[in-house]
């Protein structure tokens, strides 16, 4: 297992009873030094003072991740964990609860958005728990929520260039694909029947179908293209 933020061991002792090997990975030195001293007698568990988003997580090989995410950078982490190949099939997150309704969230909704999209395209989503404030010391002013992330078997080919267009598409929430695509595919946008459309509108498949549809598009057009 990876555990991020560890803090103090709230999560990481219940955590070693259920795994051959933790690595926790802190970036508070003092608090890293502290669960040094505290669980020192734990031979599965290696403390790691570094950054996560500066760490790979694929050097210790396969691996379930789970955390208490920081909320300011629950983002960049969630969208790191998507990233990773198949050998990190699961992970569990406790987020904020606003976070994990935009991830859980269904074209059409406030909530929809390029993280909804990105998380379904990768994984199956479910909520675990509601957890409120009062679960917390000291307590936050927001709820939160633990979330279950199950990666799909099937992979996406060219995710990374999907997911770019898709950022593309909700550039500008409030404009419609024509307006936030034009810079991009001018007035090949055209050609697809959603361009009048938002894109909080369209469930997140369609993102994989219209980028194939228009590259394809773009490269018929190009005379330069054999």
């Amino acid at each position: 297992m990876i555990e991020i933020g560890p803090g103090k061991g709230a999560l990481t002792r219940h955590l070693l009873p259920r795994t051959d090997a933790l690595h926790a990975i802190e970036l508070d030195g003092s608090l890293a030094a502290e669960m040094q001293s505290k669980f020192a007698s734990e031979s599965k568990l290696r403390i790691h003072h570094a950054d996560v988003l500066e760490t790979d997580l694929a050097q210790w090989g396969n691996a379930v991740i789970t955390g208490n995410l920081p909320y300011y950078i629950t983002s960049p982490i969630l969208e790191k964990f998507l990233r990773l190949d198949h050998r990190f099939d699961r992970a569990v997150f406790l987020m904020q609860l606003e976070v994990a309704e935009r991830l859980l969230a269904s074209p059409g909704t406030r909530a929809y958005g390029f993280l909804s999209v990105a998380t379904q395209l990768v994984c199956r989503v479910e909520l675990v728990c509601h957890v409120p404030p009062a679960a917390f010391r000291p307590p936050p002013k927001v709820d939160s929520a633990g979330v279950l992330f199950e990666r799909k078997r099937e992979r996406i080919p060219g995710l990374a260039e999907i997911l770019r267009f898709a950022g593309h598409c909700f550039a500008h929430k409030r404009k419609t694909l024509r307006n936030n695509l034009r810079p991009f595919y001018g007035e090949l946008i055209d050609r697809l029947s959603e361009a009048s459309l938002r894109a909080e509108q369209l469930p997140a498949e369609r993102f994989v179908t219209m980028y194939s549809e228009l590259e394809a598009a773009k490269e018929s057009s190009n005379p330069f293209v054999h």
